[in-house]
């Protein structure tokens, strides 16, 4: 590797000190460093979700040094989809289920990437496809779920879920969560869904607050289509919900609007320095 690609988040790491700190060693020892510091500019980033690399994005990094938390590597793995470039991130946050050095092993980790010591995972996505009134589409990706959920009032949702054109099942609660098993260590264990080695290829539906005894986590092949149909709620009453994209895009849902979810063609590559398996760091996990 010769053009690290440092993508910082500027809340997490104050002053920037840490992502100085890897700028000057990678120079020091005749790398390339690129810095990029995340603004934050939720807004700009809820408003679209299209394949556009933004321009302060070298496209010909060879590695992404991701300084924050699992939030920022998500982030980073979505602005960059198109480009495949691995990812290794920094944890500068709380959990870093997704971050792979402590900053205490930061210039050890740094010598082993630039000697090329390391092995790459890859790491599916979804894609979601919102089908909308007047024939109009809009979607998005996401690495870790895509979660739908009611805006608005606080009052139940009640959606219908079909597999591969056939009817699974309709739910009442306040929404479903549709992940990855990257994304298993989210909003999904939050929610009482299981947890998934995140090499696994496959796609989890988990109800959030389920209003019955009996809806539990659904497993699914990473090839089945998923549709989630927005229809009457109680009483005849018209529905609002929105598709939440990683927590970054969101695309608003009425009744009579779906959004079929599937599989994306696009992956996400990470770097994997330790020879630590994922139950391993579950375990450490579970002491925090």
């Amino acid at each position: 590797m010769k053009h690290f690609l440092i993508y910082a988040n500027k809340i997490k790491d104050k002053n920037l000190q840490t992502a100085s700190r890897i700028c000057d060693f990678l120079r020091l020892k005749g790398q390339r460093a690129t810095l990029r510091v995340d603004q934050g500019d939720w807004k700009e980033r809820m408003a679209a979700d299209t394949d556009d690399i933004p321009e302060d994005i070298p496209k010909d990094a060879d590695c992404i040094i991701v300084l924050g938390g699992d939030g920022t590597v998500l982030q980073a793995a979505r602005e960059t989809k198109r480009l495949h470039i691995p990812i290794i991130g920094v944890n500068l946050g709380s959990l870093g289920y997704m971050t792979e050095i402590e900053p205490a092993n930061l210039e050890e980790s740094l010598e082993r990437l630039i000697a090329g010591d390391y092995e790459q995972e890859s790491r599916m996505m979804l894609n979601g496809k919102a089908q909308l009134e007047g024939g109009r589409i809009d979607e998005g990706w996401a690495l870790n779920d895509i979660v739908i959920s009611r805006s608005g009032s606080l009052q139940i949702i009640k959606f219908s879920i079909y597999v591969n054109g056939q009817f699974l099942n309709q739910y009442n609660a306040d929404g479903m969560i549709v992940t990855t098993p990257t994304g298993s260590t989210g909003y999904n264990l939050s929610a009482g869904g299981p947890l998934i080695e995140p090499r696994a290829k496959l796609i989890m539906l988990t109800p959030i607050c389920p209003h019955s005894l009996n809806q539990r986590s659904i497993i699914l092949s990473s090839e089945d289509v998923i549709e989630i149909e927005i229809p009457l709620g109680r009483g005849g009453r018209q529905q609002t919900v929105e598709a939440n994209f990683d927590g970054c895009h969101v695309i608003p849902l009425k009744t009579g609007e779906r959004i079929r979810i599937v599989r994306s063609e696009k992956i996400t590559e990470f770097i994997k320095l330790n020879q630590v398996s994922f139950l391993e760091v579950l375990h450490k996990k579970m002491q925090e």
